[in-house]
């Protein structure tokens, strides 16, 4: 296997949630770590997918609906995207053995 699982791929990015609870307190699920510039270009990505036509931009519009405040709708969109390119990226490397 030369692709990451969707695990891997989201905390290469700093998609992965990090839970910042202590005690009965749940702290609010901040995503940090990763490489900051991988996380950069996945954000303006996904904020450009969020107003181009297109199923990403119905996605981000559905959560926007369901109440998700536009930051955690833009996160989604990052994490789809990741997975999108990660399955584009073995899609490619099959083809090619």
């Amino acid at each position: 296997g030369n692709t990451l699982t969707r695990r891997q791929a989201a905390s290469l990015a700093g998609l992965a949630p990090h839970p910042n609870d202590s005690g009965t307190l749940r702290g609010y699920r901040k995503m940090r770590g990763g490489r900051p510039e991988v996380r950069k270009n996945l954000f303006m990505a996904a904020l450009c997918a969020s107003r181009l036509k297109g199923p990403l931009r119905d996605f981000y519009q559905r959560l926007i609906a369901n109440g998700k405040k536009p930051i955690v709708a833009i996160s989604a969109l990052m994490r789809k995207i990741i997975v999108i390119l990660n399955a584009r990226m073995r899609d490619k490397i099959s083809a090619m053995s």
